[in-house]
């Protein structure tokens, strides 16, 4: 039975949950982090087409909002030690479905083989925002 704890213990001390947050991209709205990372799981928070050091949106078609969202992704995947081929799922959040064609023009321009996964759904978000993504990662 001690040995079953000892590990447990052991393995807790490793796994602890950890927040990760960058000035390099928006500051959270709420109380949430901009990712967390346990063990070598690595999930990000949505994120949108706010510039992190104006806090105003970016861009007025999805394609530019899209290169906007990256560029927080990016922030936050760098800030974890991670990158894009550590992400093994893309969750993106359209506000029209006629937007799909010229978010997945951008989107095939900026992820690289092997691919992720990708889930793409459509719902509403604030005025003016057009793209919302999410990641998850597993990391070393």
């Amino acid at each position: 039975m001690r040995l079953h704890k000892d590990w447990t213990r052991e393995r807790n001390r490793y796994m602890a949950k950890i927040a990760i947050s960058t000035e390099n991209a928006p500051e959270p709205v709420a109380n949430y982090s901009p990712a967390v990372r346990k063990g070598n799981i690595l999930q990000l928070a949505g994120q949108v087409a706010v510039d992190p050091k104006t806090s105003e949106p970016v861009g007025t078609t999805v394609g530019a909002q899209t290169r906007q969202v990256f560029a927080n992704l990016d922030a936050v995947l760098a800030e974890a030690g991670a990158g894009w081929d550590d992400v093994v799922m893309v969750r993106a959040y359209l506000t029209d479905t006629g937007h799909f064609a010229e978010f997945n023009e951008v989107y095939n321009q900026l992820v690289g083989e092997p691919y992720p996964a990708r889930t793409t759904v459509y719902v509403g978000l604030p005025a003016g925002l057009l793209v919302e993504i999410d990641l998850l990662a597993v990391v070393d």
